[in-house]
């Protein structure tokens, strides 16, 4: 799987309670969560977010409370991937679980850099300025929960 967008870039520890705030989750509408995904980090994530976008950020990413949500949210903002240098264990299990792709790297990206992201392949090229890193990619069947758009939908096809 390809995945091609631009980055918006955010810093450390990223928790969950700012990917979508507490206040929220008398909801579990993916599309209601969406239109609250950040919006206490940065007010304008739903109007600069397209389709196909990267969220990318520093260390910890997801860290905080294990609700299921901030993934969800991330995933139904248009937010094709999330690439961090390291994510909380319980938000990585849930991503996955929600056919929410994350990469751990330490490659650098800008805000509004333009990636292509090669998930069978572990290859980000920075379109924008020319410049590849690797990461390792999913296991099989990892990746066949993230084709299918998450567990349930994976469970459904088996």
């Amino acid at each position: 799987m390809v995945l091609k967008g631009k980055v918006i870039k955010y810093g450390d520890n990223v928790d969950t309670d700012v990917i979508i705030p507490a206040r929220y989750l008398n909801t579990s509408d993916p599309k209601e969560l969406a239109s609250h995904c950040m919006e206490d980090l940065d007010k304008d994530f739903s109007k600069k977010v397209n389709p196909g976008d990267f969220i990318v950020a520093g260390s910890n990413f997801g860290s905080g409370s294990s609700r299921e949500h901030a993934p969800i949210a991330i995933k139904y903002s248009g937010i094709a991937c999330v690439i961090a240098k390291s994510f909380a264990r319980i938000f990585y299990r849930n991503s996955i679980n929600t056919g929410l792709p994350i990469i751990e790297t330490d490659a650098e990206f800008d805000e509004g850099d333009e990636l292509e992201v090669d998930l069978s392949q572990g290859k980000i090229t920075n379109l924008t300025k020319g410049e590849t890193a690797d990461f390792p990619p999913f296991p099989e069947a990892l990746q066949k929960i993230i084709d299918a758009g998450g567990l349930f939908k994976a469970m459904k096809d088996m």
